[in-house]
């Protein structure tokens, strides 16, 4: 993953790019970014912004964590129906 660059710092360049009257190449330079990095900031700003379609920045965490707490879900329940499976392993039936 490449280098997080501050909230404020990307608001800046977004603003910048926005006003048209430089190129992103140009910006990227100046900056010290890559124009790709400037093209996926403008793209989450207009997103971000309800100019276009797409998830926002804190949709996006916030499904990144509900995977996360799913993925640790099913660990916890396959290791809990492999428990169930060795203890009943044990029991026999009567």
């Amino acid at each position: 993953m490449g280098k997080r660059y501050p909230k404020e710092f990307r608001d800046d360049v977004v603003r910048l790019a926005r006003q048209g009257d430089t190129q992103y190449s140009q910006l990227a330079e100046d900056f010290g970014v890559s124009e790709a990095s400037i093209y996926n900031w403008v793209k989450q700003a207009d997103i971000d912004d309800g100019v276009r379609p797409g998830l926002t920045e804190a949709e996006a965490e916030e499904l990144r964590e509900v995977k996360k707490r799913n993925r640790v879900l099913e660990e916890e329940n396959l290791i809990l129906r492999r428990a169930a499976a060795f203890f009943a392993k044990d029991i026999s039936p009567k």
